[in-house]
């Protein structure tokens, strides 16, 4: 764990678990304040590490679907400065190698939902809170790159994360005068409830990486898509 104090404060976005979890627990470890958040009032395993943080840790309540629920964080947060908005949260249709032709109408919906408009939402409700001098990123995926799609697969899943960096990009051009950092994440196939247990990195092989990653471009103003070694993703 971090020796030595720090002032940098973060909001992770989908903190409950996973690569979420992770992220606010290595921040944390290197002396950042850091606000996470959950979806409900279930114990997560974000609660275990906030009750061993010395009050380093918050946690907060959020459903990124949920209009209300996005606009009530930013009412209760107003007043307050992040170096870091990170967002985080995301889902898989189920089964994961579903051609797009078979895929049922309401999944397609709450997959891109939940993983390409609610992120940018809270990005667009949020942003207020980073100062000239922060970064905002959201997490998506090396399957989020359409160049490098030689496969197929994930096709929903796919499909989402494409459409996340493309709604990011949008955003960045919006903001092209902006001194922040904006940057989109592939953390790498990691093993979690998402990727499973084939995937080839443990969350400890890529969250210290991102990590990493973030803070090397932490100062740079304009988006970047990158991987958790800090390598450039095509698009």
């Amino acid at each position: 764990m971090a020796t030595s104090p720090s002032n940098s404060t973060a909001l992770i976005i989908g903190a409950s678990r996973g690569l979420g979890l992770a992220l606010v627990e290595e921040y944390w470890k290197r002396g950042w304040r850091v606000v996470g958040t959950v979806r409900g009032s279930a114990r997560t395993g974000l609660h275990d590490l906030a009750a061993k943080a010395g009050g380093r840790v918050e946690i907060e309540t959020l459903d990124i679907v949920a209009l209300d629920q996005i606009a009530a964080l930013h009412d209760r947060l107003r007043g307050r400065s992040f170096d870091l908005l990170f967002v985080n949260a995301g889902v898989t249709n189920n089964p994961k190698h579903q051609a797009i032709g078979d895929v049922a109408t309401e999944e397609f919906v709450r997959v891109m939902v939940t993983n390409a408009l609610s992120p940018m939402r809270v990005v667009e409700a949020l942003q207020d809170l980073v100062p000239a001098t922060g970064t905002i990123g959201v997490m998506s995926s090396g399957l989020g790159s359409v160049t490098d799609n030689a496969s197929g697969g994930w096709e929903v899943y796919r499909g989402s994360k494409a459409a996340l960096n493309t709604l990011m990009r949008s955003f960045a051009a919006r903001h092209a005068d902006d001194s922040r950092a904006f940057l989109i994440i592939a953390p790498g196939w990691v093993r979690t409830d998402m990727g499973g247990p084939q995937a080839v990195l443990s969350i400890e092989d890529s969250i210290p990486r991102v990590v990493d990653t973030i803070t090397a471009q932490s100062g740079k103003p304009g988006l970047r898509y990158v991987d958790y070694l800090g390598q450039t993703v095509r698009w």
